[in-house]
């Protein structure tokens, strides 16, 4: 079950992973005057979910976006009998289905915490309303969509112009505690090969 916190939040079975605030989240997304900032801040609420909760449902139309604060989730689609991982979210990172809040659809991904985890919540329609009355955090949510997007083309790009072991070193150099903190088995189907095949690599990498 959620609960929800206030800013001293706390919901056991923590993680060591830092806690990020949501200024220096909003930040890192784009810069923003400080008034702004912190009228996009005032809308973010906190709450804290155990491991294993399913935050988005493919299929579903979204009504949320999440900062991560601290903790770690997986994003992935169902293919036939399997679970395919598109990408994973850390600390600092946005998780979002950019149908739903681009083009007010349903989405396509499934999102699961699998730590858990401290986020800010913000409502795509409180996000809209600051839209038409500020047009520097207009900025922000239209630079948010384009980081995203840039993103998704990234990682095709990898995988379609990579090999598997070109895409798991590309792996431990911008995300290496990742190996510390997610099962080997969504690494490999991150990196599109069997576990076995992820095995041999990081033999080979040693």
């Amino acid at each position: 079950m959620p609960c929800l916190m206030g800013r001293n939040w706390h919901c056991g079975n923590g993680n060591p992973s830092f806690s990020m605030d949501i200024l220096t989240i909003i930040s890192r997304i784009a810069s923003l005057p400080s008034a702004s900032a912190h009228r996009l801040a005032a809308i973010a609420s906190p709450i804290a979910l155990r491991r294993g909760h399913l935050l988005f449902r493919a299929g579903r139309l979204e009504h949320d976006i999440y900062l991560v604060s601290q903790g770690l989730a997986r994003v992935y689609y169902h293919h036939r009998a399997n679970d395919v991982t598109l990408c994973f979210g850390m600390e600092g990172d946005a998780l979002i289905s950019l149908r739903s809040y681009i083009q007010d659809s349903p989405g396509y991904e499934n999102i699961e915490l699998l730590e858990t985890s401290e986020l800010y919540r913000l409502r795509i329609a409180d996000l809209h309303q600051l839209y038409t009355s500020d047009i520097h955090i207009a900025n922000w949510g239209r630079k948010l969509g384009e980081l995203e997007l840039i993103k998704t083309e990234e990682r095709l790009m990898s995988r379609q112009f990579k090999s598997a072991a070109e895409r798991y070193e590309e792996l431990l150099k911008n995300q290496p505690n990742l190996l510390q903190r997610v099962q080997l088995g969504y690494i490999a189907s991150y990196l599109g090969i069997s576990q076995v095949t992820l095995s041999r690599i990081r033999a080979e990498i040693r």
